[in-house]
């Protein structure tokens, strides 16, 4: 099967990736050309940027959260656009914990045999810069490296002095931008602001594509594109029958969701029908409910404001109504989040408040299910990563879970996806290419609905 592609890597962090990654996307459709954008890791943040410059949601490739086999599978699947391109995560190398290969942008690469365009921060070095290059070209015995860009230039001059000394690497430079503090895109503790929290950020990355777009042969990479190599085939599934409708909170406090979690669910039965916690009122009629996570912290005076809407939560969870919740929304669930000197009531289902702390947790994780919730029978393996400052404080004793964390933090003591009636909220984020993840959690909204 022939889909054309191609990774954008760096160096390192920093190198602006993101950034490059949209100017790509922007100059080939400028081309006439449609883009399906990917992202390398468990990033819920980057891939807002590249879907506000291509046009359609972007999507995660991960082997420790789908495998190779599901990598492969969501990729070629959705690789149904004239070119498929795809952002790396960390250095070109990084792969899990740090320590190794596995699920680096390299081996994602690997796994879809896609040709690599490697980033370089050329802002403190020139001449030393062809080391770092020739570096990254042997590190692996195949590298795929096809393409070089260079970013953060100071002068023409610079410039010149770069090319003359990668000339000698014989790989073909494919950029050169030039540096510009007026477009750099705004961080904050978890890595650049969502899109979906702030929408004049959609016109600021599709101003950067724009200007760097320019400064980028984009029919050479085309042409590098096109030279991959076919992939086999993989049949699309179909959705099954609606069955089942579960609300799905999305706005500017929510809003990491994972596009494969999303169409899992819609091929499980269910039908989905998002609502905001911040401005509605009521949620919508539904069999269950789904909290992803977001920045509750950032926005929580206008959640805590919205007290029908908590009210609502809780008494659905007293109910008995199916809720699942990762992370941010596990944090609305709890009494109270303290951020800095602020303090904000929030839905009270949990009893236990969240307190934002200095560390950070950052790590991929793996649990087994030892307890039946609403996404598992039990005595499973979930994959999935925490990606977190906020720790649970004052929980109570008397708190049940459902997971033992094999792998990661969790919520307390090795212990993760806290349950009251059929909720279950976790630190964890998972993929639901996991077996079984979105249609164990359809049959339970629909089991426990017709009750």
């Amino acid at each position: 099967m022939k889909i054309p592609r191609i990774v954008l890597s760096g160096t390192s962090s920093g190198v602006g990736k993101t950034s490059i990654t949209a100017a790509i996307i922007h100059g080939i459709k400028k081309h006439g050309c449609s883009v399906q954008p990917f992202k390398v890791g468990p990033d819920f943040i980057d891939p807002t940027y590249l879907s506000a410059v291509a046009g359609r949601p972007a999507r995660n490739l991960d082997a420790w959260l789908m495998g190779t086999r599901g990598v492969l599978k969501d990729f070629v699947q959705n690789s149904s656009s004239d070119m498929s391109v795809i952002e790396g995560v960390m250095g070109y190398y990084d792969g899990f914990a740090g320590g190794s290969n596995f699920a680096s942008t390299h081996h994602v690469s690997n796994i879809v045999q896609a040709p690599v365009i490697l980033a370089l921060d050329a802002s403190k070095a020139a001449r030393s810069i062809a080391a770092t290059a020739l570096g990254f070209v042997r590190f692996h015995k195949n590298s795929r490296i096809s393409g070089l860009i260079l970013n953060k230039l100071g002068s023409k001059k610079h410039e010149d002095l770069c090319r003359q000394a990668l000339s000698k690497l014989g790989i073909p430079i494919v950029g050169a931008i030039p540096r510009d503090a007026d477009l750099n895109l705004e961080s904050r503790h978890l890595g650049l602001i969502p899109v979906n929290e702030i929408k004049s950020l959609e016109q600021k990355i599709r101003s950067v594509a724009k200007s760097y777009s320019g400064y980028i042969d984009i029919e050479k990479i085309i042409e590098i594109g096109d030279k991959a190599a076919s992939l086999p085939k993989i049949s699309q599934e179909n959705n099954a029958r609606q069955r089942a409708k579960i609300a799905v909170a999305l706005d500017e406090s929510f809003n990491f969701y994972y596009q494969e979690n999303l169409d899992s669910l819609r091929r499980a039965g269910a039908s989905l029908e998002f609502f905001s916690p911040i401005h509605d009122k009521k949620i919508p009629s539904c069999d269950g409910i789904y909290i992803g996570g977001g920045f509750p912290e950032v926005k929580g005076g206008a959640l805590e404001r919205n007290g029908s809407m908590k009210r609502e939560v809780k008494e659905k969870a007293e109910d008995g109504m199916p809720i699942y919740a990762e992370c941010g929304g596990l944090m609305y669930l709890t009494r109270s989040i303290r951020y800095g000197k602020k303090k904000f009531r929030m839905a009270g289902l949990y009893e236990a408040d969240t307190a934002m702390q200095k560390r950070l947790k950052l790590n991929y994780t793996k649990a087994t299910v030892s307890r039946p919730c609403v996404v598992s029978k039990g005595n499973s393996i979930l994959r999935g990563h925490e990606f977190h400052f906020s720790e649970l404080e004052s929980i109570s004793k008397d708190s049940a879970f459902a997971y033992e964390m094999d792998v990661g933090i969790g919520i307390d003591k090795k212990r993760d996806g806290i349950l009251q009636y059929n909720v279950l909220a976790s630190y964890m984020h998972m993929h639901f290419a996991l077996p079984n993840v979105a249609r164990t959690f359809v049959e339970n909204c629909i089991r426990i609905s017709r009750r």
